[in-house]
């Protein structure tokens, strides 16, 4: 699904008060604390986070599942164990109701990207 609005705040209001936006807001917020410096936006109608002007993610809420969107999972996850047993394609991981978020993966993830931006590798696609 996909939001037509012109800020984080306004996105925020006009999700469904339901389990998307708990994971949504619960993703969101270990963004924010890893990552203090990442400017929050829109982009492509989702939430955008802009590292020293490098989008690293986007998180959106659909229907079936939250997606945080890392353009290449392979990239930030190259053996794999960061994201084993959570459902997730080429650049896209899904969090779907049942999904535990592990927080210590789910920051070495998170500091994985920076650092691949920290050496220059855009990672916006």
């Amino acid at each position: 699904m996909l939001y037509d609005v012109e800020n984080p705040t306004e996105y925020l209001k006009t999700i469904e008060a339901d389990w998307r936006k708990d994971k949504l807001k619960e993703l969101r917020s270990l963004i924010k604390k890893n990552v203090p410096t990442v400017k929050e936006k829109i982009n492509y109608k989702m939430l955008c986070y802009d590292y020293k002007g490098d989008n690293i993610f986007h998180l959106n809420a659909l229907k079936a599942y939250v997606g945080l969107y890392v353009c290449n999972t392979k990239r930030v996850d190259p053996d794999g164990t960061l994201l084993k047993g959570i459902d997730h394609g080429k650049g896209c991981i899904r969090f779907k109701k049942k999904t535990n978020l592990d927080k210590d993966k789910l920051k070495k993830l998170i500091d994985n990207a920076v650092r691949i931006s920290d050496k220059g590798i855009k990672s916006d696609c």
